[in-house]
């Protein structure tokens, strides 16, 4: 494992869709009139400082080009303005998840300092509130754009500090979120679930894994309450699509899920985290979102952000420019 990959747990403690009490919502209108099937675009904003963590990759890897990126004024994770002009340019928009992570020395207990792990993790921390971060979420959510929680490791255990983030975050903002993505897709079973619908949050995002693709759970949103909170299953993390860069597998593979949501008429959610978009250190992936979303607009889907989805469903205000955006 690296520090940027979700970390495993003992024991699985996603929740049970497959029982009686979790069922899809099969005859719900998830897929608006005239498309085919819904592509829901996300990202979690977990380093846009890449900073001192290039010398824990330069021991893994290409060090030559890490230390470079350390020694220079260059930002490579900082890609806020080439992946708006990118969607821009494609005509959609996409929900950003924002991570209001604990400081390690400040917050957490002393055992979690002497774990090498835990300092390369926490050497990415930002400050939702300071000057570049707070112009470039306010910069998001005022072009259409979707801005959501990214709930940390401790919250997914703690309501009180995943209300406390998502206050953050809506200071920041000037209004209330709705969406949130557990960071490393932690789920306590539906306790987190349980708490993030008692903070006002709208859904959830964070079912799903990062080392498989598919329809694992279903191909629709689900009620977990039979309450307006809905669960939004993860299809594909960019990290888990096999060969990017090296062959056409990753194309494949991506072919393949756009055939089985249109065939299902289904809702299908991807997560491409920001730093991916760094074609020097991640060749492959910006070509290959691009390409996702121009063949999934070719065969007639809808494109957007999962809050975008969820208020036509439920017949809330929409605000221009969340899918197919006129050029």
């Amino acid at each position: 494992m690296t520090p940027d990959r979700p970390a495993p747990t003992d024991e699985d403690t996603s929740p049970n869709l497959r029982s009686g009490a979790h069922r899809e919502s099969v005859d719900e209108p998830w897929v608006p009139d005239g498309h085919s099937f819904a592509l829901c675009l996300t990202h979690d904003l977990d380093r846009p400082y890449k900073g001192f963590r290039g010398l824990y990759y330069a021991l893994d890897e290409r060090p030559g080009y890490h230390l470079r990126t350390l020694a220079s004024d260059e930002n490579p994770y900082w890609q806020f303005e080439s992946i708006m002009a990118l969607e821009d340019d494609l005509g959609v928009r996409s929900a950003w998840y924002v991570l209001d992570q604990p400081h390690l020395l400040r917050d957490l207990p002393v055992r979690e300092w002497v774990d090498p792990e835990r300092w390369v993790q926490f050497l990415g921390r930002y400050d939702v509130a300071s000057d570049p971060i707070a112009d470039a979420l306010r910069t998001l959510d005022a072009g259409g754009w979707e801005v959501g929680l990214h709930g940390s490791i401790p919250a997914h255990t703690d309501a009180d500090r995943l209300r406390a983030e998502k206050e953050r975050i809506e200071i920041v903002l000037g209004h209330e979120i709705r969406g949130v993505r557990q960071h490393y897709l932690r789920l306590e079973g539906e306790r987190t679930w349980r708490s993030q619908a008692g903070i006002g949050l709208a859904y959830d995002a964070s079912l799903g894994s990062s080392s498989t693709v598919g329809f694992d759970h279903g191909y629709r949103p689900v009620r977990p309450f039979d309450d307006e909170f809905v669960v939004f299953p993860l299809t594909a993390m960019e990290q888990a699509i096999p060969g990017v860069g090296d062959d056409d597998r990753a194309w494949r593979t991506c072919e393949r899920l756009l055939d089985a949501a249109a065939a299902n008429d289904a809702v299908m959610s991807v997560l491409w985290h920001p730093r991916y978009f760094n074609e020097a250190e991640f060749p492959g992936y910006r070509s290959l979102y691009r390409r996702l979303v121009e063949r999934a607009l070719e065969m007639g889907a809808w494109v957007g952000p999962p809050g975008r989805l969820y208020d036509r469903v439920h017949g809330e205000n929409q605000s221009p420019g969340t899918t197919r955006a006129p050029r």
